[in-house]
């Protein structure tokens, strides 16, 4: 593993508080807002001890977001999407500690340069950019078609200059009977991305952009994706951490995501922080109460079979 264990100031939560009150205007400085000290100390949890993978569990305002952008702030890991800060963000991020890992043989690890924190933003603002971008290269594709059509059957381009170089070449190009239309506008006006639904895009995202032997943060990967695709993820996150020396601290209630292989949880819903494994969580039990109740639906559809 790289990362082993993280600590968290929430003795140390006064002072920070005094620091930044002082740096505010000294005896008379005051904090708007002095998240995240409050968050961690009422639920007792002053140090995360990791595995290869690690939950954060917990409902909207548990903290489980704001715990993992503390631990990619700390390690000053990759990220593309902006975090909630505050104030007093910076200040307490100095003085959270960390621990490194060792590896199968004994020897102390470091984080991995490419490792990154990996948020539902990023995918969300991934999957924009691609629709932007196709819808742009579209538009050239129009273009593209009626130049090709100019080249190819209109006049023949002389070039008297520098200048002349580039359309004598596409018209050379246009009129060449081993390249087709459809390359020859390809070339000039650029690939579209294939897109599907959101939740295969967001899917693929994860297969093109993990790494081997990497640590990764990732804040709900799960939006965005259905719960038969969830499972893949489930799959190919396993084995990444079995099989490809990856590590993955994951902010999550989804319960399929819960349910990854030798995962140690850390339920943030209750008051001490505590470990649980995840059957025992609300959230899959309230699933299973829902399903339970209607069990006889699903029993009976199965015997209509």
């Amino acid at each position: 593993m790289f990362l082993d264990k993280f600590v968290l100031p929430i003795d140390q939560e006064e002072t920070i508080i005094e620091i930044k009150m002082d740096q505010n205007g000294g005896p008379l400085g005051y904090i708007d807002n002095p998240y995240p000290c409050g968050v961690f100390s009422r639920k007792e949890l002053h140090q995360v001890d990791f595995d290869k993978i690690t939950i954060l569990y917990g409902g909207n305002g548990s903290g489980k977001s704001t715990l993992l952008n503390l631990i990619a702030s700390k390690l000053e890991l990759k990220r593309m999407a902006p975090y909630n800060s505050s104030e007093t963000f910076d200040l307490y991020v100095d003085h959270c500690g960390f621990e490194f890992g060792y590896d199968d043989e004994g020897f102390l690890q470091e984080i991995p340069e490419n490792s990154r924190i990996i948020t539902s933003d990023d995918i969300f603002d991934y999957m924009l950019a691609v629709r932007s971008n196709n819808f742009e290269i579209s538009e050239e594709k129009d273009k593209v078609k009626q130049y090709h059509a100019d080249l190819k059957f209109g006049d023949t381009i002389k070039m008297q200059g520098l200048q002349d170089y580039e359309k004598v070449r596409d018209q050379v190009q246009a009129r060449r009977k081993t390249l087709s239309r459809r390359k020859f506008i390809r070339n000039l006006a650029g690939q579209e991305v294939r897109l599907n639904s959101n939740g295969e895009t967001a899917l693929n995202y994860f297969y093109a952009n993990l790494q081997d032997n990497t640590l990764y943060c990732l804040d709900e990967p799960e939006n965005s994706l259905s719960p038969k695709m969830q499972l893949e993820l489930v799959k190919f996150l396993e084995e990444m951490a079995k099989y490809c020396g990856c590590q993955f601290i994951i902010a999550t209630h989804s319960p399929f995501l819960l349910a990854l292989s030798g995962a140690k949880i850390y339920d943030l819903d209750s008051t001490p922080v505590e470990l649980k494994k995840w059957w025992e969580l609300e959230n899959p039990k309230t699933y299973f109460n829902f399903f339970y109740k209607n069990k006889q639906l699903f029993l009976k559809e199965n015997n209509n079979d």
